[in-house]
């Protein structure tokens, strides 16, 4: 992180760092540099550094200069999606026959990525209760080289205690890998607590507007970003300067859009625990969650994702989903509006048949910043 915003609150950096005002113009916002090659002033000549734009993109490195900032890190890295930035991480840091523990909650791209290509390659893993020390302690082996945690999960809203499971990874002389995508930098930032690297998908709270697909690391170490931003070069899955751009946008309003969401996130839990057809919410900020204290601990509020269970099974899942119509219907999150959606047939469908499989009768909302008594109000129709 640069120096000249390590001293600055969180809001101020979101705004200023890496947003230079433009030396040719004085413009405020960062140029949209829509370029692919940059003229060098004899062989080797580089101006800034820049000479193609897989390599380095000035837009692009707006983004990352900021990302790093956010999550006080030493090196920020954009991707054209999360799971690109997930893939490139993978590649820099594992090999043929290293091991991976991977939580019992994720998102269900993670998850496939493991199964069905990282474990090709010949990279084993293990599925851990991550909130449980006991559990990852018991899932690490010799061949472990790094430890993967969602926190809050996904879908479940699991709680993982990071500085804890940090520990765990020191001891064992594995890297700590945290995907920040639920909580954001404003809400968490996993650096601090002794996380190596931290994944995003940008396309989620980041941006914030459901207009953008990016993804990103974050290191804490430079000589680790080093590496990884060698192999973000080499396998090319980098952001472009147009997406790169929207997402600086949305960053610059990420606190008051969090602080709005975490708010209506509380009230639809709290209407949700007393409607008579809800079984169960999943709701970091209820203090019946089993990991509401980790979570008042280590993040500043806890979000805008909620799940619950439904009386009547899958099918009345479903029918919830089907019958919102504020709530919009559709896979994602951390828009500014509100969506819904049935896990087991959308978002997690990869899972199926796996130990990550999520009960066939959840329901995982999206909470936006509409204002948050039209959003009951959609809520009690759609559960009838």
């Amino acid at each position: 992180m640069s120096d000249q915003h390590s001293h600055q609150n969180f809001e101020t950096r979101a705004i200023h760092a890496g947003n230079t005002a433009d030396p040719l113009t004085g413009a405020v916002v960062p140029p949209i540099y829509q370029v692919s090659t940059y003229k060098q002033d004899g062989v080797g000549g580089l101006r800034g550094g820049y000479e193609y734009s897989r390599s380095a993109n000035p837009t692009r490195t707006a983004l990352e200069e900021n990302l790093a900032a956010l999550e006080g890190g030493r090196r920020g890295l954009a991707f054209a999606s999360g799971l690109a930035a997930e893939d490139c991480l993978l590649r820099t840091l594992l090999a043929p026959g290293d091991h991976v523990v991977i939580p019992n909650d994720a998102y269900g791209g993670t998850f496939r990525l493991f199964a069905k290509v990282v474990q090709r390659w010949g990279v084993d893993f293990s599925v851990a209760d991550t909130s449980d020390i006991a559990s990852v302690r018991g899932a690490i082996n010799d061949r472990t080289k790094l430890i993967w945690v969602e926190t809050p999960s996904n879908p479940l809203l699991g709680i993982t205690d990071v500085e804890a499971v940090a520990g765990v990874a020191r001891q064992a002389g594995a890297k700590l890998v945290v995907d920040n995508t639920f909580a954001s930098p404003y809400l968490q930032q996993p650096l601090a607590l002794g996380a190596d690297v931290v994944v995003h998908s940008l396309t989620k709270y980041m941006g914030g507007h459901s207009d953008v697909v990016g993804g990103a690391l974050i290191a804490a170490d430079a000589e680790l970003g080093e590496e990884l931003a060698y192999h973000q070069n080499a396998m090319g899955a980098v952001a472009g300067p147009f997406d790169s751009w929207i997402v600086l946008r949305g960053i610059k309003t990420l606190a008051v859009r969090m602080d709005r969401h975490s708010e209506n996130a509380t009230a639809v839990a709290d209407f949700l625990t007393r409607h008579p057809k809800v079984t169960q919410v999943l709701y970091p900020g209820l203090a019946e969650h089993p990991g509401h204290e980790i979570a008042a601990k280590q993040m500043r509020s806890f979000g805008g994702m909620i799940s619950f269970r439904v009386e009547g099974g899958e099918e009345a899942a479903v029918g919830v989903c089907n019958r919102a119509k504020l709530f919009t219907l559709g896979e994602s999150l951390g828009g500014v509006e509100s969506l819904i959606e049935h896990p087991g047939r959308m978002t997690h469908a990869s899972v199926a048949g796996s130990a990550l499989e999520v009960p066939a009768d959840l329901v995982r909302l999206s909470v936006g910043i509409e204002n948050v008594d039209d959003l009951i109000a959609d809520l009690r129709e759609a559960l009838g």
